[in-house]
């Protein structure tokens, strides 16, 4: 299963038409990078929960034969959690252990070592764990002899470079069915606070499978921008043209992810920025570390709380990037 309900509300307005894992990356949605990883598995038949914006995804993806996956969506009328979604897609998973993972992932981890894992120990759960060297903002997970045994808090941004790295949560998991044993029924609920803390104090196990590999959160308009820059990177380009784009000969474009039918007219520079679809950056305008779409998405529109803020500049709305 993909989790995909959530509103992407530190992405905005880039998810103003759509939800976080619709999103373009380098020219493939995000949670089409996470099918596509899914099926490299042997994982192909896949459920997607659905909340804001269900239609982008639905076309994003269609039925998933072009990501190598087939397809089951469940809609949400009010979004119910990380594991309230698992509740509300029993059916599906009645009779076989399952992977759940985030649809604003893009990683490598070896996800067939970890099923192997997970088929060996008879476990409840398999949480697919990393080493967060840089102590970056994500919870951190306590383990013993490979085993979960409780979620603690972010890491200490001050600390001894002899120490060892945290562990934290990937997003990727596998479980077992009894796992519903423990998700409350229908309502809101979050595996990580509401199911693994009850299911490990009951004494079953949560193995800690700690895997490497590349593995990328995209959940802010910064990291995003980072991630697409890294990829851009190791693929050797400068920056990246979405479908229908057209950049004038004289214009400047680097560090930068364009989406589809971009228009940059002659003497523009753009730099270190992500332009949205339909976007046009007029002769001479420069814009640098911000993102941009046409304004009249954002007419009327109050910006969540968590979002950055930004300002209308002729037909665009301009976002800085910071944070």
């Amino acid at each position: 299963m993909i989790l995909a309900a959530g509103f992407g509300t530190r992405l905005w307005p880039l998810t103003i038409d759509r939800t976080k894992p619709a999103i373009p990356v380098l020219g493939t949605p995000l949670i089409g990078h996470v099918a596509q990883y899914l099926s490299h598995h042997g994982v192909q038949d896949v459920i997607i929960n659905l909340h804001h914006e269900p239609g982008s995804v639905r076309d994003a993806l269609g039925d998933g034969s072009a990501f190598g996956v087939k397809l089951h969506y469940v809609e949400e009328p009010e979004i119910l959690g990380t594991s309230g979604a698992l509740d509300n897609a029993k059916e599906f998973f009645a009779n076989e252990s399952f992977v759940v993972i985030n649809g604003k992932l893009i990683t490598d981890i070896d996800l067939s070592e970890a099923l192997a894992v997970h088929k060996s120990t008879n476990a409840i759960a398999t949480l697919i764990l990393k080493e967060n060297p840089k102590r970056e903002k994500f919870s951190e997970v306590l383990t013993r002899d490979g085993f979960v045994t409780r979620f603690g808090s972010m890491p200490s941004a001050s600390f001894d470079s002899t120490e060892k790295a945290p562990l934290m949560f990937t997003g990727i998991q596998i479980l077992d069915p009894r796992i519903f044993d423990y998700i409350p029924r229908n309502r809101f609920s979050h595996s990580t606070v509401d199911v693994y803390p009850q299911a490990i104090a009951a004494g079953e196990r949560v193995v800690a499978h700690v895997g490497t590999g590349m593995w990328y959160e995209l959940s802010t308009i910064p990291r995003y921008l980072d991630v697409s820059l890294e990829l851009m990177r190791q693929r050797g380009e400068e920056f990246h043209l979405g479908k229908g784009g057209r950049v004038s000969g004289g214009a400047v474009v680097e560090h930068s992810v364009l989406w589809e039918n971009v228009t940059v007219e002659d003497a523009a520079v753009i730099s270190r920025s992500v332009i949205g679809d339909g976007v046009c950056i007029r002769r001479g305008e420069r814009i640098e570390n911000s993102a941009v779409v046409r304004a009249c998405l954002v007419a009327g529109a109050e910006p969540p709380v968590k979002a950055l803020r930004g300002s209308i500049t002729g037909d665009n709305f301009v976002v800085p990037l910071t944070e």
